[in-house]
């Protein structure tokens, strides 16, 4: 019985030493500048080539065809 709970105890114990550390962070951000990937304006894609009125009207159907109201006739 002691031997198991010295087996349990070795397996316990490197689960629970784990948590203690700390890992460090990645830091994007430095002082005042995003230092990350810039952003891009959704409808700059190669299907809707920067035509933001087509990217629109695509958004729009693909919300009419989400609307239970509209598919059922009501």
């Amino acid at each position: 019985m002691k031997k198991l709970a010295l087996i349990a105890a070795a397996a316990v114990l490197p689960l629970l030493a784990a948590g203690c550390g700390e890992k460090p962070t990645v830091t994007v951000y430095k002082q005042g500048q995003y230092q990350g990937k810039p952003d891009k304006q959704p409808w700059d894609n190669d299907r809707f080539k920067g035509n933001k009125a087509e990217w629109e009207k695509a958004v729009n159907a693909r919300a009419l065809g989400q609307n239970e109201y509209v598919r059922i006739g009501g």
